[in-house]
């Protein structure tokens, strides 16, 4: 079954994670559940000659601000889901739904928080049909949107949450490979899981260096499953080509270790190397990337290629 859900007052949450949220819209594992999305607060919309949203206005005007943090579109419950479980989260489709995006410094933020003097603002014109942004000065990018923050519900007993740090429920991980036919794997916390997603971005580079990508309001497809035959107690990801394994830390070096961990054994399990050989072949093959180096918990992501995942004889 398909479902939809828009973005209004009535269906986000704004700067925070919550297990006590209500769920906004209940669907059966395997339903599909298209969200919409908006980004960004008053003083990020532009000027003349671009269009904004009226949800968007009507959200600022209406929906609550509880921590610093992102415009989120949920939760959505999934019907069966239980703490222990794992939501599997395909991303069928992802659409652009404005004709701008903002991206933006400030002093001490970002990944070089002395060096920035002054807050300053650009908005990428966005040809949606074509998928290019255009900037001021009249580059033109090629666009690949995707979700920077895709989560569940948090354990009860953390209470409420600021979107901003990605955690072991997701969130806020700006994982730019999340594009359609990838999937993310979320653990589960609460029954029903409450999936949320939000900050949407047209293009982003490894890192995010100055906090923001091209900030601006998508509309996501997602087939849902609840994954009972899975254990997993942190966010992972699939694409196509690559398996994906993730680590969120605030010191950059315990976050790759922790990825790196978690390649090594699922290589292990997918090939039945022994760990020494498994380690040799991430050598070899895998890639490890930082994601982002700005929301406090900084990510890395280490990529295996599928293709070197032959069984051991």
């Amino acid at each position: 079954m398909n479902h939809r859900l828009a973005a209004s007052p009535e269906s986000v949450h704004w700067g925070c994670f919550d297990a006590a949220l209500p769920h906004v819209l209940t669907i059966a594992s395997g339903d599909r559940v298209t969200i919409d999305s908006v980004s960004g607060g008053p003083r990020n919309l532009p000027g003349e000659g671009f269009q904004v949203l009226p949800e968007h206005l009507e959200i600022h005007a209406r929906s609550q601000q509880r921590m610093p943090g992102h415009i989120l579109t949920g939760p959505v419950g999934v019907r069966g889901a239980q703490p222990g479980d794992v939501l599997e989260v395909r991303v069928i489709d992802v659409q652009l739904r404005q004709d701008w995006g903002y991206t933006a410094v400030r002093p001490l933020a970002g990944a070089l928080p002395d060096d920035i003097d002054s807050f300053e603002q650009i908005h990428t014109r966005i040809d949606r049909d074509a998928k290019v942004g255009t900037l001021p000065w009249g580059l033109e990018l090629p666009l690949r949107p995707f979700f920077g923050v895709m989560g569940v519900s948090p354990p009860r007993a953390w209470g409420a949450i600021s979107t901003i740090e990605p955690r072991m429920h997701g969130g806020n991980i700006d994982l730019k490979h999340m594009t359609p036919g990838s999937t993310l794997y979320l653990p589960v916390f609460n029954e029903g899981a409450g999936f949320s997603v939000g900050d949407g971005h047209g293009a982003q580079g490894d890192g995010e260096v100055c906090v923001t990508a091209i900030e601006t309001a998508l509309s996501g497809t997602f087939e849902l499953h609840v994954r009972k035959d899975l254990a997993l107690d942190y966010p992972a990801a699939e694409t196509p080509s690559h398996l994906i394994t993730m680590g969120m830390d605030p010191d950059l070096d315990t976050a790759a270790r922790d990825a790196l961990r978690r390649m090594l054994e699922r290589v292990v399990r997918e090939t039945g190397l022994t760990r020494n050989r498994a380690f040799m072949l991430m050598s070899l093959v895998a890639d490890v990337h930082v994601t982002q180096l700005v929301n406090n918990h900084k990510g890395i992501h280490v990529m295996m290629p599928r293709t070197a995942l032959q069984k051991a004889p």
